[in-house]
């Protein structure tokens, strides 16, 4: 079976073929070069806006599983360029969903808990999303895409993701914490938004479980624990020797210069815990699984 994964040298997409190795030949896009591959990685290096390129891996590895991880995930540069948002986010995934539906290929979709605006929280999969940024809509566009292709694709939605980069250096807030503490400078985290995060290592391993297994449609992938971020800052501090004066409370939504943030994304993950073998845990329980993650 031929797994290609997308954002190669993205946080999820390192964790993602580390756990794929395994029962998969792994192929994987980026831009770049990614340290540390193991040889048995398949790696392929360029834009995923050029199509053609794009076409011709696709039509000459012929993927039974595509995992899409690709995207600019900044909300804040998304606001400022839409156009650019809307490039990469949109049009990107529509060229996939054009080639998986060619080929017959599942897709698997990195999707987010941003699609939502927060109001309610506590969200299923029946919940209508309400983005309120740019970059939330432009995942709304693309899971619309995705879930009118083919009914084996899925959309998989992400709760805020927790732990250190498997391979590359990938958007780890974790490991941002470590090293502004070592320098002794404040790390700031949100009062004003709950979350459900789930740790990188378990998010990998349930990506590919979905791109192996037969469900088709949206699942929330998201952790047991539903906390603030600034809580969730305390208790990683604690967790990892971090001194809690370091850990500051702010308010995402009262900084001048940025996007909207939905104050209450914390999603429900029953559908998960039913469908996958993998198992969802709480914070602490995915922390010490990432901090001790072995390859």
């Amino acid at each position: 079976m031929i797994l290609l994964v997308t954002g190669l040298s993205g946080f999820v997409a390192g964790s993602v073929v580390a756990q794929a190795n395994k029962d998969w030949e792994v192929h994987g896009i980026s831009r770049s070069e990614v340290p540390g591959l193991p040889i048995e990685i398949h790696a392929h290096h360029f834009d995923l806006l050029e199509k053609e390129k794009v076409a011709a891996l696709f039509n000459e590895i012929k993927p039974d599983a595509v995992i899409h991880t690709a995207a600019i995930a900044n909300i804040d540069i998304c606001q400022n360029d839409p156009e650019l948002g809307k490039r990469i986010n949109v049009e990107i995934t529509e060229t996939i969903v054009e080639l998986c539906k060619s080929l017959g290929s599942k897709l698997v979709f990195c999707s987010t808990d941003s699609v939502f605006d927060g109001i309610n929280g506590h969200y299923t999969e029946t919940d209508e999303p309400h983005p309120i940024n740019v970059y939330a809509d432009t995942k709304v566009k693309a899971e619309q895409m995705v879930l009118a292709a083919s009914p084996k694709n899925v959309v998989a939605r992400l709760a805020l993701v927790m732990g250190l980069p498997v391979y590359g250096k990938g958007n780890s807030f974790l490991a941002d914490m470590l090293d502004k503490s070592s320098r002794q400078e404040p790390i700031k985290f949100p009062a004003n938004e709950i979350r459900t995060p789930i740790d990188v290592v378990t998010l990998g391993a349930a990506l590919v479980e979905l791109a192996g297994n037969d469900f088709g449609g949206i699942v929330h992938l998201s952790g047991n624990s539903r906390l603030t971020r600034y809580e969730m800052g305390l208790q990683i501090a604690e967790s990892v020797g971090i001194p809690l004066n370091l850990v500051v409370s702010t308010d995402s939504n009262s900084m001048p210069g940025r996007a909207p943030r939905a104050n209450d994304a914390s999603m429900d993950n029953s559908l998960a815990c039913r469908i996958l073998k993998t198992p969802m845990l709480s914070l602490t329980e995915g922390l010490d699984l990432t901090l001790n993650f072995k390859k």
